[in-house]
């Protein structure tokens, strides 16, 4: 066995690195033909997820196998290999045994014991049973990785260590809230409808969203996703939709989990930019429960309102402090906060007395304007980190400078910034602040511009952030139990590989004996000729019993000693001590092989 692995992961390489290396359909076939056209391989296979790519081959020299399926990553994944290079990791035979059954368990994922991968797996090992790259050695240590999985989610709680992709990044983007209780009522927008897309939306309806849309540019795929959720049996509402209505959707839904093949992005900052502030208009002209989903959390304002210690009563009367109100020489007053209904009333213009205690409570720095409980600050922010409408221009192409939803945001963040001052990034930007969108891209290279983070209102959780969430994750016990089963596994792949490689030599030394041994019946019968058919049968059992006597007990011995570490000479020993024809040996490879291929059958 001389099986290699060359590759790259979340683990050696920065998702900007993995996410230009990605692989689609037509590369990875390609690939898997231009590596058994090269000279070391023999056979091949191509693992490549969004988080991972990996070249396994069996290779009659490491170090030409090495340079070989290294050039030719970088040349099918389009990263030149000077810059590719660094990030590369290399395991040859038992260690490359042993990395893919991790993986396959799990311990080498992202979230730690997520069972996704094991049908990547699978799919790597169809493709190369399809394309016929896969021989014998290759089917083995895929169909074996398939069952090692298995058994270690089985026979342990690796589960409990970790979840699928999805369920963990859900779990990012509902934050300190279960994921069924942050998602219940939403409406979601699942973009493509390949495998990961179809997990996501299974995973949506599980948890009790409302609604899903799906959106797929083979409308076929999309329509089918949505058959299947609607007869899941969860009580999701489903329906597809084509790429180019994408844009409407982003102003009806709550969530998108994004995870295509697409090469560029799905979604810029100026889609999603558009589609907030849409939404956040359609969604204060139409009512909060108009959107289907669960409402954003609106203050209910009791009839007694004290602005800034004023003693105002505004009962029955709408103070639209955001846009309606006027200040004291009559002008527009467009201060830092979302819009204060008191009472219920509707929109209302107050006296310029009012407006002026309003305005002294936003110049005069901190001061506190209480609602039903829920305090907001005014608080006087430098230029540079002022309210991006508040000078009539919106500092994110595609925002409507009128949006009242942004100045609402903007206090907030400024609340926020004042009371612990974060750093900037998109968790930040969205405490304190109702999420009116949250996304989740899974697509490598991404789908959604990583901008979209610095939109108010805009929570994005992408493959980047995930690593950085899981990297603090806690293991479970049962990891160590994991890696047990791994570590007996391998000893077991490798004894029972290196037992087959010999077994084609031990069969052709036992065909040799037959035909000795029909040979020398063939003489005694030349040689006594009135030997009747009792008699004749009789001495050829007789022969052949002292032959395999002969032959078992070395037979025996030389497949236990070949199956331990450094016994794959005794193959050549044997072959030597008997002359053994290479060519029969050969043969009776290729003919095993064959029989293993069909066995088999398509992966499972």
């Amino acid at each position: 066995m001389s099986l290699l692995v060359v590759g790259l992961s979340h683990r050696s390489a920065p998702v900007s690195v993995l996410e230009r290396a990605s692989l689609n359909a037509d590369a990875k076939v390609k690939l898997l033909h231009d590596t058994l056209a090269a000279e070391p391989a023999a056979e091949a296979a191509v693992l490549a997820t969004c988080n991972r790519i990996e070249l396994y081959a069996d290779v009659d020299k490491f170090h030409a196998g090495v340079a070989e399926l290294s050039t030719l990553l970088a040349q099918h994944s389009g990263v030149a290999l000077e810059e590719l290079t660094p990030y590369l990791y290399v395991h040859y035979e038992d260690r490359a045994v042993h990395h893919l059954f991790s993986v396959a368990c799990g311990l080498d994922s992202m979230v730690v014991g997520e069972g996704q991968i094991l049908g990547q797996i699978k799919d790597a090992l169809a493709l190369g049973q399809e394309l016929h790259t896969a021989g014998r050695l290759i089917n083995d240590l895929f169909q074996q990785a398939l069952r090692v999985g298995k058994r270690a989610h089985s026979e342990t709680g690796i589960d409990r260590a970790g979840q699928s992709l999805v369920t963990f990044g859900l779990e990012q983007l509902a934050v300190h809230l279960p994921v069924g209780e942050w998602a219940a009522g939403k409406r979601a927008l699942v973009i493509g409808a390949g495998s990961m897309s179809s997990l996501a939306a299974a995973t949506l309806a599980r948890v009790g969203v409302a609604e899903i849309v799906v959106a797929n540019r083979t409308a076929e795929r999309a329509e089918r996703l949505a058959e299947i959720l609607v007869a899941s049996g969860t009580g999701v509402g489903a329906r597809a939709v084509a790429m180019s209505a994408v844009a409407d959707e982003l102003t009806r839904v709550d969530v998108v989990v994004s995870c295509t093949g697409a090469t560029g992005l799905v979604l810029t900052g100026d889609d999603v930019a558009a589609a907030v502030s849409r939404g956040s208009a359609a969604h204060t002209s139409a009512g909060p429960n108009d959107r289907g989903s669960a409402p954003d959390p609106a203050p209910q304002t009791p009839a007694g309102l004290d602005v800034a210690g004023a003693g105002l009563d505004a009962a029955g009367t709408g103070l639209d402090v955001a846009g309606a109100g006027l200040d004291g020489a009559g002008d527009r007053l467009d201060a830092p906060g979302a819009e204060l209904d008191a009472a219920g009333g509707g929109a209302g213009l107050v006296d310029a007395g009012v407006v002026a205690r309003l305005v002294a409570a936003a110049d005069g720095g901190r001061r506190r304007l209480a609602d039903a409980g829920a305090v907001r600050v005014l608080a006087a922010v430098p230029e540079a980190d002022g309210c991006p409408v508040g000078d009539g221009r919106a500092a994110i192409a595609g925002v409507d400078a009128s949006s009242l939803e942004l100045h609402g945001t903007w206090a907030d963040q400024g609340e926020a910034a004042a009371q612990r001052q974060p750093r900037r990034g998109a968790r930040a930007q969205v405490d304190g602040v109702a999420v009116r969108l949250a996304l989740l891209d899974l697509a490598m290279p991404r789908d959604i511009d990583a901008a979209v983070h610095r939109i108010p209102g805009v929570r994005l959780v992408d493959i980047e952030s995930l690593a950085e969430a899981s990297a603090d994750a806690p293991m479970a016990a049962d990891v160590d139990a994991v890696r047990g089963i791994v570590t007996g596994e391998v000893a077991a792949f490798g004894a029972a590989q290196r037992a087959a490689h010999i077994t084609p030599t031990v069969v052709a030394l036992r065909a040799m004996a037959a035909e000795v041994v029909a040979m020398e019946v063939a003489r005694l019968d030349g040689r006594v000729p009135d030997l009747d058919e009792r008699q004749r049968a009789e001495v050829t059992q007789t022969v052949r019993r002292v032959v395999d006597k002969l032959l078992h007990a070395p037979t025996v011995r030389v497949k236990q000693l070949a199956s331990e570490p450094g016994g794959a000479g005794y193959a050549e020993a044997l072959r030597e001590l008997f002359d053994l024809d290479p060519q029969t040996v050969a043969s009776v490879s290729r003919a095993d092989a064959a029989d293993k291929n069909d066995d088999s059958g398509r992966a499972s």
